[in-house]
C-alpha cells in the first residue's frame, strides 16, 4: 500500500470509529508507530484529523473535544513554562487579590508564584489549591462548586454565585480557543458560565494561552476578545493574529 493509500484509509478509520491510537493503526497496517505518527501529521496538515494524546480524532469533532487535564498536562510543556514565567511580571503588588481560572498553564503559574509575595488567591481549580495551600504568605480561597473530573474544576450556580460578588486586582484565565471571529471559548456549558464571571470581576484580564489554542473555536464562547487587557503566549502566534490583537489595544507578550 502506497502512502497516499494508506493516509486515506486512516482517515477514512479514524472518522468511522472516532479516535484511534497510534499503536492500534501501527497494527492495523502493519507498519511502525513512527510511520503512523507521519501519516497522521500529513492527515492533520490536510485538515483531515486532529492529532491527540497518543493518536487521532476526527477534524469534525475539534468544536466539542476536550481531552483530559493529564493529557493536556503533557502537550507543549516548554511553552506553558515560559508564558507562566512571562505572566509572573502581572501579578499584583504584595498583598494583592488574584484570580486563577483552571488550567495547566495556570496550574504552572501557580508553581512560579514567589513565595516571599503576600497574595490572596482565589481559584476554582483543585490542583492549583492543593499547590498553594499551606504556604504562609498565600491567602487561598477556593471557590465552591461541583468538581469536574475532566479539568478538576469546580462549577455550576454555586461557583457562579461565588464569583459574581469577587473583585480581584488580576483574573489570569485559561482558553481551549481563541480566534477574532469567536472570542474565547470552551466545550463545556458550566465552565463557560464559571469563566465568564471571572473575566468580569478582574480588574486586569491576563489570557494565558500556547499558540496550539489559535483558530479554534470551541462550543461555547465566555468572552469577546475585547473582554481582555493581556495575552501572553509563545512564538507561534502568527503576524496577522498579533496584529489584530494589538489593533484592539490589547497587550501581548511572546513568552
Amino acid at each position: 500500500m502506497y502512502a497516499e493509500e494508506r493516509q486515506q484509509s486512516i482517515a477514512d478509520l479514524v472518522t468511522q470509529r472516532g479516535r484511534l491510537s497510534v499503536t492500534e493503526l501501527a497494527e492495523e497496517y502493519t507498519v511502525t508507530t513512527e510511520t503512523v505518527r507521519r501519516d497522521l501529521s500529513s492527515l492533520e496538515r490536510a485538515g483531515v484529523i486532529r492529532r491527540v494524546h497518543g493518536g487521532a480524532v476526527p477534524a469534525s469533532t475539534l468544536s466539542v473535544l476536550e481531552v483530559t487535564l493529564n493529557e493536556r498536562d503533557r502537550e507543549n510543556t516548554e511553552q506553558k513554562d515560559r508564558i507562566a514565567r512571562a505572566a509572573l511580571a502581572f501579578l499584583p503588588h504584595s498583598g494583592g487579590s488574584v484570580l486563577l481560572d483552571a488550567g495547566t498553564t495556570t496550574a504552572r503559574l501557580a508553581t512560579h508564584i514567589p513565595r516571599d509575595h503576600r497574595l490572596t488567591i482565589v481559584t476554582n481549580a483543585v490542583p492549583i489549591a492543593a499547590r498553594l495551600a499551606g504556604l504562609a504568605t498565600i491567602e487561598l480561597r477556593l471557590l465552591p462548586g461541583r468538581v469536574r473530573s475532566t479539568t478538576q474544576a469546580a462549577v455550576g450556580a454555586d461557583t457562579v454565585a461565588a464569583l459574581e460578588v469577587l473583585r480581584t486586582d488580576v483574573a489570569f484565565i485559561g482558553t481551549n480557543g481563541l480566534s477574532v471571529g469567536h472570542g474565547l471559548s470552551t466545550p463545556d456549558h458550566s465552565e463557560a458560565a464559571g469563566k465568564r464571571v471571572m473575566v468580569r470581576g478582574g480588574h486586569r484580564v491576563v489570557v494565558l494561552t500556547d499558540s496550539s489554542k489559535f483558530g479554534r473555536e470551541s462550543t461555547v464562547r465566555f468572552a469577546e476578545i475585547g473582554d481582555i487587557d493581556v495575552l501572553i503566549t509563545d512564538s507561534g502566534i502568527g503576524s496577522g493574529l498579533l496584529n489584530a490583537l494589538r489593533g484592539r489595544d490589547i497587550e501581548v507578550v511572546v513568552a
